[in-house]
């Protein structure tokens, strides 16, 4: 373990094997940092945060702050990031609330790029990248393999499902199905993220079910209720799919994403 001499670690803070502090860091007393974990300088890690093991965290970032909730009254509630995530400058992510379960989660092998923004009670999931000045309002769920561009902003209570793609600058004020792609202000559904599937080496059928199935679910014939029925029907063997059928299916606190225009 190595801590710079400008470095202030409360005793009580709990550093596992390897890890670095730099210079003028500050680690609280409920802090945990997991082996391997550097912490270049000018971090301050506060609150009940628990860090996972081999995470890079660069200059400026603050991990654990109190969230921005106007009933947090400073209950013990808790910050916990997973292994090998990429933090980097001037990044935030706050603890959660009681009211929203008292736990904000990040998950294992993440890129959080400069000034992004994890809110309370966010739970994200793996391999999620989150780009310059990307911003999670309060209660965001996003899934695995999610993608959010420079300066977008997801809404307090909104889905995000696995492996969706979300464009630079949008507004998004409702739930994006996971396979997604949406953009714009307010932000709508462009279609499939085709580009992240073909990168994480999805068989050409699954995709292709996705894209009929896609035309089925957003075409203009019926109702929708009667096409999530008919396209659940038709792809009832399909795990990509049926993913897509249970998200939309599922109790929500925002509406879905739809398309803006004709499929």
């Amino acid at each position: 373990m190595t801590i710079h001499p400008t470095a202030i670690v409360d005793p009580g803070a709990a550093l596992g094997q390897g890890v670095s502090v730099g210079p003028y860091s500050i680690i609280g007393a409920n802090a945990r940092v997991g082996d391997g974990t550097q912490i270049l300088a000018h971090v301050v890690i506060e609150g009940h945060t628990t860090i996972g093991a081999d995470c890079l965290v660069r200059n400026f970032a603050n991990l654990g702050g109190p969230p921005h909730h106007t009933a947090y009254r400073g209950e013990p509630t808790e910050l916990i990031i997973g292994d090998r995530n990429r933090i980097w400058e001037h990044v935030t992510m706050h603890l959660g609330t009681p009211g929203g379960g008292g736990v904000t989660r990040v998950g294992d092998d993440g890129m959080y790029m400069a000034t992004s923004h994890v809110g309370h009670d966010c739970h994200v999931g793996d391999h999620v990248i989150l780009a310059h000045s990307g911003t999670l309002g309060g209660h965001v769920t996003v899934g695995d393999h999610v993608m959010i561009s420079g300066l977008a902003a997801v809404h307090q209570f909104c889905r995000v499902g696995r492996y969706a793609f979300i464009g630079g600058l949008a507004a998004v004020t409702k739930d994006v199905i996971p396979y997604g792609l949406v953009w714009g202000n307010h932000a709508h559904l462009e279609g499939l993220n085709l580009v992240g599937l073909k990168r994480r080496a999805v068989d050409r059928e699954t995709i292709s079910a996705l894209r009929t199935a896609y035309r089925s679910l957003f075409a203009e014939e019926g109702t929708f209720q009667e096409r999530i029925d008919d396209t659940a029907q038709a792809f009832g063997s399909n795990a990509a799919v049926m993913e897509i059928i249970s998200f939309i299916r599922a109790d929500a606190g925002r509406p879905l994403c739809l398309p803006q225009r004709e499929v």
